[in-house]
């Protein structure tokens, strides 16, 4: 008998527990498909053991209670084999181990993703199989187990602020986008991660295939077992990163594409070709199986041919995140929300979703009806609680977008210290609900979300408090059009 760790799986241990989860929690959300998440196990300590001796190769059951063996040496063999056997056969039945007759048994029975598995995406981007597992984020578990202390489990590491594409959304100046991570610098963030037992990494610039060094940090960051998501344009795509991206299984990739007319797409970037690169990329990524997600933003250049992505998209088994929320550049300059659709242009794109998505209104009351269940004493949202940033030059600031609210410096204090000690970390994290007395007594708050990166980077004095009347003027609609479908329900 061989066992292994099954290969989208990410494992920790604490001080007196194991954790394990699939990436779910992290990982890009796939088309539909047969598979459901696994979920997330507590280990005992002497679980966590047993867990440990595991790896991503398959061993034999012997080979495994020789290794714990060594550990609890006042066991005898047989019984510890026994152990182990029974204690394996009990996480395979949960969807953590896989086993087999033989290694290639093992191996086989490890299945990965694959877009051949997937059926093709439909308009109805909602729907999803039925979840047999308890539906307990990460960290929910986490938080249980550490009494609400705050556990970073996701790093947003900016490698780069270069960039071979001058978007006209983007929220960082161009005249920003000048250096480098230093590859010390790196690597020592991901010690310190590893130390601090995170789980999921986003590597962004810029463009961050422009770093030279680019697939070293990635077979870095699956030497420490971690979740990956990369945030690409694609346009520098090439065999080396892909057989990179192809050896981590906990591996994903984001990438915009904005319009399936390659003018449009190139007039947004600013980059003459980039749309044949993009979408090429996107195609070889397809065709090696590397789980991918595209961004297509909804703006003024391509509010009337988005949906034509989506369609392609959905063609090629890819998930689509389309949105209209573009956030002013961080240095409070508003030049690139001219691209930003206007009230008007936004309740035309609604009107437009929910007249081709019969299911489009009624996840927008689903939604809205758990948000009644926020209180004010609730969390803004994951900012320096579960999650926060580093960008090339060591600074670390609150989420993507957000650079000018610098917390720290890693290279001055460590990423612990700063997610422990920091001031201005403190204050956003000690922020809750009813810090936005706007917010929290509207009438359309239920179909809102709070953004402070949104809110400080629109306002003149970087006010994360400052609530724009854009976004509750489309909460506004969003209400007033599920009332309306509520009303036809009920007439019906």
């Amino acid at each position: 008998m061989f066992l292994k760790q099954k290969s989208n799986v990410i494992f920790r241990i604490y001080t007196s527990f194991g954790y394990i989860t699939d990436n779910r929690n992290f990982g890009y959300k796939k088309t539909k498909s047969n598979e459901n998440p696994i979920g997330d196990k507590i280990l005992s300590e002497s679980g966590a053991f047993f867990y440990s001796v595991l790896n991503r190769k398959p061993q034999s059951i012997d080979a495994l209670a020789k290794r714990i063996n060594k550990l609890f040496k006042d066991v005898d063999f047989k019984t510890i084999k026994n152990d182990a056997r029974e204690f394996y056969c009990m996480l395979e039945r949960d969807g953590f181990v896989v086993s087999g007759e033989t290694l290639q048994e093992c191996e086989d029975k490890d299945t990965r993703f694959s877009y051949k598995t997937l059926e093709p995406e439909t308009i109805n981007k909602k729907s999803s199989p039925t979840v047999i597992h308890p539906d307990k984020s990460t960290q929910d578990y986490l938080e249980e187990h550490f009494k609400g202390k705050p556990q970073l489990t996701n790093l947003h590491i900016e490698i780069t602020s270069k960039c071979n594409e001058r978007c006209v959304h983007c929220y960082i100046p161009h005249e920003d986008k000048t250096s480098n991570i230093e590859n010390e610098l790196f690597y020592d963030i991901l010690k310190q991660c590893k130390n601090m037992r995170l789980l999921h990494l986003t590597l962004s610039g810029g463009e961050p295939m422009l770093h030279k060094d680019f697939c070293d940090f990635l077979k870095k960051c699956r030497e420490y077992c971690f979740s990956v998501n990369v945030l690409s344009n694609l346009t520098l795509l090439d065999n080396k990163t892909i057989k990179e991206m192809k050896a981590n299984p906990l591996l994903g990739v984001q990438v915009s594409l904005y319009s399936m007319n390659p003018s449009i797409h190139d007039e947004i970037t600013q980059m003459k070709g980039s749309f044949k690169k993009t979408k090429n990329a996107i195609l070889k990524l397809i065709e090696n199986d590397i789980p991918l997600q595209i961004s297509c933003p909804i703006m003024k250049q391509n509010k009337n041919c988005y949906d034509d992505v989506i369609k392609w998209a959905g063609k090629n088994k890819i998930h689509v995140g389309d949105d209209y929320v573009i956030i002013a550049r961080y240095n409070h300059t508003t030049k690139n929300l001219n691209s930003r659709l206007s009230i008007d242009e936004v309740k035309e794109v609604i009107n437009n979703k929910a007249a081709k998505d019969a299911n489009f209104i009624e996840q927008m009351a689903t939604d809205a009806e758990k948000n009644k269940h926020y209180t004010p004493t609730d969390y803004v949202c994951s900012v320096c609680n579960s999650s926060i940033c580093i960008a090339d030059n060591g600074n670390v600031y609150p989420c993507a977008g957000w650079q000018n609210y610098v917390v720290g410096n890693v290279k001055k204090t460590s990423l612990k210290d700063i997610w422990e000690d920091s001031e201005k970390v403190q204050y956003l994290r000690d922020l809750r609900k009813k810090d936005f007395p706007k917010c929290i007594q509207c009438a359309d708050k239920d179909f809102c979300t709070m953004c402070m990166v949104r809110n400080a980077n629109e306002s003149p004095l970087g006010d994360p408090l400052a609530v724009n009347d854009y976004f509750c003027n489309i909460a506004k609609f969003n209400k007033k059009l599920t009332l309306e479908w509520k009303e036809q329900l009920i007439g019906s």
